[in-house]
């Protein structure tokens, strides 16, 4: 299936959003693997001073790791990309927005830049015959499947928001594209994350998001430098242990070595444990699905508590209502990754509080505004 050195990884990954914070996990993973790097960004939710950090942790050089700073919606400049990098022999696709409540403000928006990107994308991976993705959905897909949630549980039904709904519209587009006679060679894998937390263990990259957090830990993490006031819990009263909202965190070192385990899959060309096409007999390629997380959900107070005890203060805390859409708990089933892709988390909530405090107390102000 797939072009590869004589340590059957693949040679040159193109990462889109690779200056993110799972992106750029993943480049260091990458990178430490012995793959070359071409990262394609927008750095509307990011910056490139997290390649300059990717650099100093892995100790590669420019000629390990590219970034170039590309729009997907704009197919000329990425295929000038595709045109003078040299031939990719797989992508990740990480690039897209992802602020849940933004998403119900701004749809069309979403919309626009989540699908057409990976439209434009796909096209061009075919042209330039490099057929081989990992692709960054979510759990979100999974809307109100009832838990836990396995990779064959019910999709699209119950998602309450319009990013999520651009996971599980782009899912359907790369299984549409699969079950064709064109798409029938490429090899995919979508990739479902649960919540992703924590940061490197260098304490020089984690989450750094521009403006207000629209997730749970970055904003517990800006509490504990003062950079925010206090974290509103929002609603006590589910059925839960504690009442508040339960997650399935994941550390996104584990979730960044989950997608060196994808491309590997591909590179090996094992279709054992792939989604047969419907057409017997036109079969060349693969489509993998796979949960990444840990398959132990955790409380907003649970992890309230692990970061003080990390970072040794108390977070202050007020209650707030339940914000629609909120499910009260869900998490992953972890036995495909395990036994298929041979993934699986290994780290802590302690791990990543303590990575997430080193990280944010060492760059109280984020990366564009640090030493």
């Amino acid at each position: 299936m797939l072009s590869s050195s004589s340590s059957g990884h693949i040679g040159h990954i193109l990462v889109t959003g690779g200056t993110g914070f799972i992106g750029s996990h993943t480049v260091i993973e990458l990178l430490n693997s012995g793959y070359k790097v071409t990262i394609v960004d927008n750095f509307v939710n990011s910056t490139p001073e997290s390649v300059n950090r990717v650099k100093e942790i892995t100790g590669k050089t420019a000629e390990d790791v590219t970034c170039l700073k590309v729009d997907l919606c704009n197919k000329d400049a990425l295929e000038v990309v595709f045109a003078s990098c040299g031939k990719f022999d797989a992508v990740i696709h990480f690039a897209g927005l992802k602020a849940v409540g933004e998403s119900t403000k701004q749809p069309l928006r979403y919309f626009h830049n989540n699908i057409t990107g990976t439209l434009i994308l796909m096209e061009l991976m075919e042209k330039y015959e490099c057929r081989q993705i990992v692709f960054s959905s979510s759990a979100t897909v999974y809307g109100s499947a009832p838990i836990p949630y396995t990779e064959d549980s019910p999709v699209g039904q119950g998602v309450t928001n319009p990013y999520g709904r651009t996971k599980f519209m782009i899912e359907e587009i790369m299984r549409d594209w699969y079950k064709s006679p064109q798409g029938a060679n490429w090899g995919i894998v979508l990739l479902r994350y649960f919540n992703p937390v924590g940061a490197h263990p260098s304490g020089r990259i984690g989450e750094d998001p521009n403006g207000i957090p629209n997730n749970l830990m970055p904003y517990i993490a800006q509490v504990t430098v003062g950079r925010r006031e206090h974290l509103t819990i929002f609603g006590d009263d589910y059925d839960t242990e504690d009442g508040t909202g339960m997650r399935d965190y994941i550390h996104v070192v584990d979730l960044a070595e989950g997608h060196v385990k994808a491309i590997q899959l591909l590179s090996k060309g094992d279709a054992a444990a792939a989604e047969k096409k419907e057409v017997k007999g036109t079969q060349t390629g693969a489509l993998h699905t796979f949960n990444l997380g840990t398959g132990q959900p955790v409380s907003v107070k649970q992890l309230v508590s692990a970061m003080e005890k990390a970072c040794g203060k108390e977070i202050p805390t007020v209650m707030g209502p339940r914000r629609a859409g909120d499910l009260p708990k869900f998490w992953a089933a972890t036995t495909k990754a395990k036994e298929e892709l041979g993934w699986v988390a290994s780290r802590t909530t302690k791990d990543m509080c303590e990575d997430t405090w080193r990280w944010q107390s060492n760059n109280p102000n984020g990366l564009a505004r640090s030493d």
